[in-house]
């Protein structure tokens, strides 16, 4: 399938989007919306795919929503941003968070605005030291969208995540990792070779263990400690009877490297 505003590659167990508008640091249009879906449905048609990576090209990750792709002026009737968001990025913040595998973003650079949130969408977030992660929604008189009213609190807690959204002041990798709004942050140089580490490591991984822990923690909040226990137990439940749990277990006691297949 050919893309115009995304990059995208299926290979070795791993799924790779690169948002692909650096000359307007990969903000979104209605266009790159589409390609973007098309490419998980590609993604999650394709039985092979274990991991799938998302990154930016250029000098930034995602600057989020392309204002110039809409028709907004002073004097000028408003736009509905509902409609948007409720076909456009709602359902892909619902896409990634669901999808059951696990999701990396290599965040390369500035992820500002919804480009930001759909970062922190991921399950794994890694960060060059020089990306700056910017809630921009304030500056235009808006509220974070694309989840972030409902991420932000939960990873930072209400104070830092009122400091971001009402200030719209930029915070570096560094401080976002030690906040917990992201994974990790590493030089530079070497963010392509740690999240080639990752997604090898996640390629080769049973891949419905990894699900289940992706579905229970990220659904964790909405229950009471008991029935969270009760879904613990129905998950192992499932995931004991999987050939790759025997392999790991056999792999452990024999001393030996295991081979899992995700199933």
């Amino acid at each position: 399938m050919s893309y115009e505003t995304i990059i995208f590659s299926i290979d070795n167990g791993a799924a790779r989007l690169t948002l692909n508008r650096p000359d307007r640091l990969n903000s979104f249009t209605v266009q790159m919306h589409s390609e973007v879906n098309k490419a998980l449905d590609q993604t999650e048609s394709d039985k092979t795919v274990r991991t799938m990576l998302i990154t930016g090209a250029g000098r930034g990750f995602c600057a989020g929503q392309d204002l110039s792709d809409r028709a907004v002026a002073p004097g000028n009737d408003g736009v509905d941003l509902g409609q948007s968001l409720e076909e456009r990025y709602n359902p892909l913040i619902r896409r990634l968070t669901s999808l059951p595998i696990p999701i990396i973003c290599a965040v390369n650079g500035v992820a500002a605005g919804a480009g930001a949130n759909i970062a922190l969408a991921a399950d794994i977030v890694i960060a060059a030291r020089s990306a700056k992660f910017i809630q921009s929604f304030a500056n235009i008189g808006l509220v974070p969208d694309s989840g972030g009213t409902w991420i932000l609190p939960r990873l930072v807690g209400q104070a830092r995540a009122l400091g971001l959204a009402l200030t719209g002041e930029p915070i570096m990798a560094q401080t976002a990792a030690d906040w917990g709004l992201i994974w990790r942050a590493v030089d530079d140089e070497k963010l392509n070779q740690e999240t080639e580490a990752i997604i090898a490591k996640f390629a080769a991984a049973p891949t419905k263990g990894l699900a289940a822990i992706k579905a229970a923690i990220r659904s964790a909040s909405s229950r009471i400690l008991d029935e969270q226990l009760d879904h613990e137990r129905d998950l192992q439940r499932d995931l004991g009877r999987t050939d790759d749990y025997r392999e790991g277990v056999d792999a452990f006691m024999n001393k030996r490297k295991p081979v899992f297949k995700g199933r």
